[in-house]
């Protein structure tokens, strides 16, 4: 999706979803992280960078693994509990944006772009991958997505962001439909392709968090509709299920080398 695409344009701030994006975006699940981990992304001799890091959530929950992590994000405030948050973690950060890092070239073995590739300039961002990775570098692009045709829970909420946010163009996604994991053909070619479905736990609460934190609502509305939207969803959500419930997503990782 080009960036100018996306929510038909309207302005959207990370930012100003950083509390509830710190409390209730870790949603990724563990097997994501074992089958990175698997295909050799994490090891300890590995240098790390993490675009569109957000509050630290995979640099924070692949750290067990041994790799040397540096986030960045372009929003302060994310940054901000990013570092709280990674209290006693040898991760570093860094406020900037992704398409110019101002770090030094040749510095990183991987470099992970995880529910933030689409928000990167594509024609500024290649030409930064390929200064700041190392020879025989690897750039890794994770989506994961809930599926709202397979969910009714997911089908009503996304009507009802809209309801609130009608310009906002997250909803509908369809299986397999996510082309910004396919990238600069031309540069890079796949090494591996990893695609499968999870169902994720959540609770009243928790999912609610989740839908705040994402970018049609919290980034994007006034506070006072924000806390309007939240009362009045979790209204229309105890109406369609019991809690705990799952959510089913897909997940997409897709590791990718430069071409030689």
């Amino acid at each position: 999706m080009e960036k100018d695409k996306i929510d038909n344009g309207i302005e959207f701030d990370f930012g100003k979803s950083s509390f509830d994006y710190s409390k209730y975006r870790d949603i990724y699940p563990v097997s994501m992280y074992q089958k990175l981990y698997d295909i050799g992304i994490g090891n300890k001799d590995q240098k790390i960078l993490d675009l569109g890091t957000g509050t630290g959530v995979f640099p924070r929950a692949m750290y067990k693994y041994g790799a040397k992590f540096t986030g960045i994000d372009i929003a302060k405030e994310q940054i901000e509990y990013a570092k709280k948050l990674s209290e006693n973690m040898d991760i570093q950060y860094k406020v900037c944006s992704a398409e110019f890092t101002g770090l030094n070239s040749n510095e990183f073995d991987i470099i992970t772009s995880v529910q933030s590739f689409i928000y990167f300039d594509k024609v500024k961002i290649v030409p930064e991958i390929k200064r700041l990775l190392k020879n025989n570098g690897k750039i890794v692009v994770v989506w994961v997505s809930w599926l709202p045709y397979e969910s009714k829970i997911v089908e009503e909420m996304e009507k009802f962001v809209l309801i609130y946010n009608p310009k906002w163009t997250g909803a509908g996604y369809k299986r397999s439909n996510n082309d910004s994991l396919n990238i600069a053909h031309d540069t890079f070619e796949t090494e591996v392709e990893i695609n499968y479905t999870e169902n994720l736990e959540f609770n009243y609460e928790t999912w609610a968090g989740r839908i705040r934190a994402c970018r049609g609502v919290s980034a994007t509305l006034p506070e006072n509709i924000v806390q309007e939207f939240n009362k009045e969803y979790l209204k229309l959500l105890k109406r369609l299920t019991k809690e705990p419930f799952e959510i089913i997503h897909e997940i997409k990782i897709n590791v990718l080398k430069i071409k030689t």
